[in-house]
């Protein structure tokens, strides 16, 4: 927790934009929450990414100030179907500190939404988010992981009534500090148990629109002392602005006789650790959450576990399979070509006949049979990571540039390989060439 809260302290904010202006980053999503800190970079096909990685760790050190060698040692770099497997977790909650929580599943929807807004999320890493996405969905709705509702809020919660030794939230008065979407959370949650009397205080000045639109009460910094005061249980999810101090609440507790309960859910905290030693006030940090944290039954974790499994399987072999688009493509162009000069030749010699036309439909007949076996054949060979010998052996047979293909895709985006070299019974579309599909992926990391 220190050490992610350094991370998230230094000078510079550590965004997708920052990430993806580095040389060899073809795009980037941050996905930094409470208690994780995750850069997700798409690399460049001619990058080389252990370069790559190092340059990243560079700027993550400048925005920082983490010296490089720390960094080295305390992030983990993962690729290919491990990197999947990791991602698809941390959307379904496998990997929260409270196992099955779903806030992180709109965290995740969040950092790719502000990445797109940049415009640092490219194609693939587009397609990687929201298939985590679609895979948390299907943990939740096939599994009872999610059922019991627990998350971070929701076990601090539990902690602040324990301590209160209240059974539930009704009457207890509540204020939070933070109008972000973590502090839209609690607010939700609060709404849920039964807590009407909850005030919101923001650093910023946004306090009354946002408390007004979720039912609470915005306050000023001239209300804050009395409304603290008054409190029951002040939660934390901000850390943005001054972290209060144990003299803060010495003079804001001033004639106060009823206990108070300090949740600090913030990774950069939102209030001083000594807060905790005030007599009467309880101090509740998200490493408390942590250790508190219920574990889920081994078999739902299982079951939930194999699903991801399988979904990041299905991901990757669709990836690896996209890899072959450009070798798919120069073979269908090829056989066009090849079907279109024997066409014009039949045509030539036989004139718009009746004959002309059989012959013509029958060899259209006779390709699209002939394509289908070295199409399924190279989508198979690609999920099993031999895309390469597919490539080679097409290069060799039929004299084809697959790599100009590539090039060619490189500056379009979305068709079909279908749509690359028109309908095979379409005459009207066969001079016209070969029209670029989408992009190959290259890894994200």
């Amino acid at each position: 927790m220190e050490f992610l809260a350094r991370l998230g302290s230094g000078p510079i904010r550590i965004t997708s934009g920052v990430i993806a202006d580095v040389d060899g980053v073809a795009g980037a999503v941050v996905l930094a929450t409470c208690n994780r800190f995750e850069v997700y970079c798409d690399v460049a096909p001619a990058a080389d990414p252990d370069i790559t990685r190092k340059r990243v760790l560079r700027v993550i050190s400048a925005c920082s100030s983490v010296s490089p060698y720390e960094l080295d040692r305390a992030l983990d770099c993962l690729t290919g179907t491990a990197m999947t497997e990791h991602l698809f977790s941390v959307g379904a909650g496998l990997d929260s500190a409270v196992v099955g929580e779903r806030e992180i599943a709109g965290q995740l929807r969040r950092s790719l939404a502000s990445a797109q807004d940049d415009g640092t999320a490219s194609g693939a890493l587009v397609r990687l988010f929201q298939a985590a996405s679609r895979a948390a969905r299907e943990v939740g709705s096939l599994t009872a992981l999610a059922g019991a509702g627990r998350s971070m809020v929701s076990v601090a919660l539990d902690l602040a009534l324990s301590k209160l030794r209240r059974q539930d939230l009704s009457g207890l008065s509540v204020v939070v500090i933070g109008t972000g979407a973590y502090a839209g959370s609690t607010l939700a949650l609060l709404a849920a148990r039964a807590c009407a009397a909850v005030s919101v205080f923001s650093w910023s000045g946004r306090a009354e629109a946002f408390a007004s639109a979720r039912g609470a009460r915005g306050l000023t910094a001239d209300d804050l002392p009395a409304a603290v005061r008054g409190a029951d249980v002040v939660i934390g999810c901000s850390g943005r602005g001054p972290r209060l101090s144990s003299e803060d609440f010495w003079s804001f507790r001033q004639g106060a006789a009823a206990p108070l309960v300090v949740v600090d859910l913030a990774l950069s905290r939102d209030f001083e650790p000594e807060v905790g030693e005030l007599p009467g006030l309880d101090l509740i940090t998200l490493e408390h959450v942590r250790l508190a944290s219920p574990h889920e039954q081994t078999d739902v974790v299982r079951q939930a576990g194999e699903l991801v499994r399988r979904a990041a399987l299905r991901f990757e072999e669709d990836r690896q399979a996209r890899l072959l688009d450009p070798a798919i493509v120069a073979l269908r162009g090829h056989m066009q070509s090849v079907l279109a000069e024997e066409v014009t030749r039949v045509k030539n010699q036989h004139g718009c006949t009746a004959t002309a036309e059989a012959v013509e439909f029958a060899l259209r007949r006779v390709v699209r049979q002939l394509l289908h076996v070295p199409t399924s054949r190279g989508r198979e060979l690609a999920a099993a990571g031999r895309q390469d010998e597919y490539t080679s052996a097409l290069e060799t047979l039929f004299g084809l540039d697959v790599t100009a293909v590539a090039e060619a895709q490189a500056g379009t985006n979305g068709a079909s390989p279908e749509a690359a070299t028109g309908p095979l019974g379409c005459p009207a579309r066969e001079g016209q060439g070969i029209v670029a599909t989408e992009d190959a992926l290259p890894a994200a990391s």
